[in-house]
């Protein structure tokens, strides 16, 4: 999945220290453009490209791919170990942890405002 950035490094560095993500792939293709790919703790099957705006058309969606509604969901074995080593992180939540007939959630903004739910499904939904 792409995810419209600002600039590589700025975008790098939020998923790799503020979210612990890793650098999957990062390959120069040409001056100013670059082939980013990080992925999440322990993920084997998915990651985000982050796909620096070329054009004030993509640069007007930084940050707003989705009209303001939650963007993407980032799965978790343990919550509140995610959840306060992101606080302490400085990771900015905008909606307080809830308990879900589906699990424990709540919703944070990455460096550009898009929005996340960090979920951890209960069992019963697991098995869904």
């Amino acid at each position: 999945m792409a995810l419209v950035v600002e600039e590589y490094d700025e975008a790098i560095q939020f998923y790799t220290e503020k979210l612990s993500f890793t650098v999957v792939e990062d390959t120069r293709l040409s001056d100013d453009k670059r082939w980013v790919r990080v992925s999440p703790p322990g993920a084997t099957e998915s990651c985000l490209l982050l796909a620096k705006a070329a054009n004030e058309d993509e640069r007007s969606r930084i940050g707003n791919q989705t009209g303001g509604r939650v963007f993407l969901f980032l799965f978790t074995d343990d919550f509140w170990r995610d959840y306060h080593r992101m606080q302490e992180k400085g990771v900015q939540f905008v909606r307080e942890p809830v308990e879900e007939a589906y699990g424990t959630v709540a919703v944070f903004a990455d460096l550009y405002g898009n929005l996340w739910d960090l979920l951890q499904p209960n069992d019963d939904s697991k098995a869904n």
